[in-house]
This record gives C-alpha cells, structure tokens and sequence, in this order.
C-alpha cells in the first residue's frame, strides 16, 4: 500500500483518481502532477515503482499545501471571519449557508433536521 502525505493510497485505483484522496488534490491537480512526472494516468498504483512513489511524495511536499496543514489553514480563515463579525463570518457562526443560497425552502444540509414550530397549524381550503 502506498502512503503519500499521510493517506494510503487504494492499490487498485488509477494513480491519478487515487491521488485525488489526499485533501487538496482534486482532478486538475492530480493530472498535472501526473503529466509533470511523465507517469501515465492509467497506471494503476500498485504498479509504481519506488522511485515513482517517491517522486510524487516529493512534488506534493514541495508544491502543494495539503492534508494537515491546508485543513488548519482554512479552519483558521473560518475562525478569522467570525472573530471579524463580517456577513460572512455570521453565516458560519450561525450554522446557515454561506454563499447566497436560499433558505425558505432547501438548505437543509447546513440547517440540519426541520424542527416543528409549536402552535403553527397547517391552513387547510
């Protein structure tokens, strides 16, 4: 099993899907490390060499803020916003969605569960 940047890799994946399950690399990046290296994107994982893994390990600690560091990093700007008390940073203290969406209707992944009001009444014609 291969581990880059803390995250073992899915043997059967192709290098550049498996790349994508370190946080901060999405597809874009995943397929320029891949062209960078020369190594082609079907490839599967487990037949990288050693030297390639290392390679790769190398081209992300240098270029790339991941993992760790990038989750602290925007946990931090999250915290900033609300220490600010700009709009946004109230939308996060407030659990409600941050960029624009509506909220009458829908929103429910960052409002959770619907809580019934008491005394509301369903009017009925």
């Amino acid at each position: 099993m291969t581990r880059i940047a803390g995250v073992n890799l899915p043997d059967k994946k192709c290098v550049e899907f498996a790349l994508r399950y370190i946080y901060g690399i999405g597809p874009a990046r995943s397929g320029r490390i891949c062209k960078e290296l020369g190594i082609p994107s079907s490839r599967r994982v487990f037949e990288l060499t050693d030297d390639e893994a290392l390679r790769i390990r190398e081209v992300i600690d240098r270029d790339y803020q991941v993992e760790g560091d990038l989750r602290r990093v925007v946990t931090m700007d999250i915290k900033r916003l609300m220490d600010l008390g700009c709009y946004r940073g109230l939308r996060h203290r407030k659990g409600l969605p941050v960029h624009g969406q509506r909220t009458h209707t829908n929103a429910r992944t960052r409002k959770g569960k619907a809580k019934a009001i008491p005394g509301k009444k369903k009017v009925t014609k």
